[in-house]
């Protein structure tokens, strides 16, 4: 008789119990958001018409709360999976946005909490119920009745148990303890620090470029080429204040000459400009009661009887109006007594 061979032992599969629990830390903190707005909203709703005050009800009401959004969350994904036909594409839409989920299971909530009054009369479209919502979160708040921190707890576990494809939360799994304390020292949705001095942010890494490119404390080279590297968050203001490459009009604007110019350059076009603005304001200083033809001599003139430098060291037309005026002063001057002389050595002609 044959003698069977007996069959190897089966072969263990290994268990890794040890799970990567780390989630995208912008992501969590949205929908910890959610649920301030949506306790305040069941509560106010139970209590409408009632004796009673919505904080009556807030502790009973989270913790149901809680209870249903968790075990609904679980639940969740498998329920569209199995309505057949498009169920599984919903699945696979739906789990790229767990906002999107945990939004409709709270306000699915909130709804069912709803007592007679507040479904049979116009309260739910009333602008009362909306403030009394608003009022109640701003007191949680204060009181810190559930603070974020407690609710994001909250917020990871809906996130796990919504997102599918494993997008938004670490799904790895290892077989001891330091591999993964190894694994979480590299993982994408580890916590980060900003670096930027100044900055408290907290981030997964994952979002690290992203915040980098946004970051008001991010010391970044001046957007209009100065030399300078300011705070992105000041960035702004030293733009439209204090940095040399600011555009600027010309300050003979307002008499004719409509250059621009960074601001520092100011010095420089006042410079190659003087005639110009020699011509400019002249033509303010006489009223337009000269031809073009005797403005250029007087230029000309001024040109000769004044430094060219003190001329171009006026910036502005108050400046320039009060050198040329008192230069025009003085050669007004210097024409009569030139006529004196010339009358004089007339006269001393005509006597002899």
């Amino acid at each position: 008789m044959d003698v069977l061979e007996s069959a190897p032992p089966p072969v263990k599969e290994s268990v890794s119990s040890f799970h990567c629990d780390q989630c995208d830390k912008e992501l969590v903190r949205k929908i910890a958001r959610l649920l301030l707005p949506g306790l305040a909203t069941a509560c106010v709703d139970n209590t409408t018409g009632l004796f009673t005050g919505p904080a009556s009800v807030a502790v009973v009401v989270r913790k149901e709360m809680v209870d249903y959004l968790t075990q609904r969350s679980q639940m969740y994904i498998a329920e569209a999976a199995v309505q057949g036909g498009d169920g599984i594409n919903l699945v696979e839409e739906l789990a790229d946005h767990p906002i999107d989920i945990i939004s409709v299971l709270v306000e699915e909530f909130a709804s069912s909490k709803r007592n007679l009054f507040s479904r049979v009369s116009g309260w739910l479209l009333s602008e009362s119920r909306e403030e009394k919502i608003d009022d109640f979160v701003q007191e949680m708040e204060t009181n810190v009745f559930w603070s974020m921190e407690r609710r994001e707890t909250i917020a990871e576990i809906l996130l796990r148990n919504v997102d599918l494809n494993s997008t938004f939360h670490c799904s790895m799994k290892f077989d001891t303890n330091q591999q993964l304390a190894d694994h979480r020292s590299h993982c994408s949705f580890r916590i980060l620090n900003c670096t930027n001095d100044g900055c408290n942010s907290k981030f997964s890494a994952i979002h690290a470029e992203e915040h980098d490119l946004v970051c008001r404390f991010k010391v970044i080279p001046c957007e209009q080429m100065c030399s300078e590297s300011i705070m992105r968050g000041e960035m702004d203001r030293h733009c439209i204040t204090v940095c040399p490459m600011k555009l600027v009009n010309c300050p003979f604007y307002q008499v004719g000459c409509e250059s621009a110019f960074p601001q520092c350059n100011l010095g420089k076009h006042c410079t190659e400009f003087l005639q110009s603005h020699l011509m400019y304001v002249l033509q303010v200083v006489h009223k337009q009661g000269a031809s073009v033809e005797e403005l250029n001599q007087r230029v000309q003139l001024l040109e000769k009887s004044q430094s060219l430098s003190e001329l171009s060291e006026a910036l502005d037309v108050r400046s320039l109006v009060l050198i040329i005026k008192e230069q025009e002063a003085k050669m007004k001057k210097l024409e009569r007594d030139l006529c004196k002389v010339r009358d004089h050595q007339d006269l001393i002609k005509n006597v002899k």
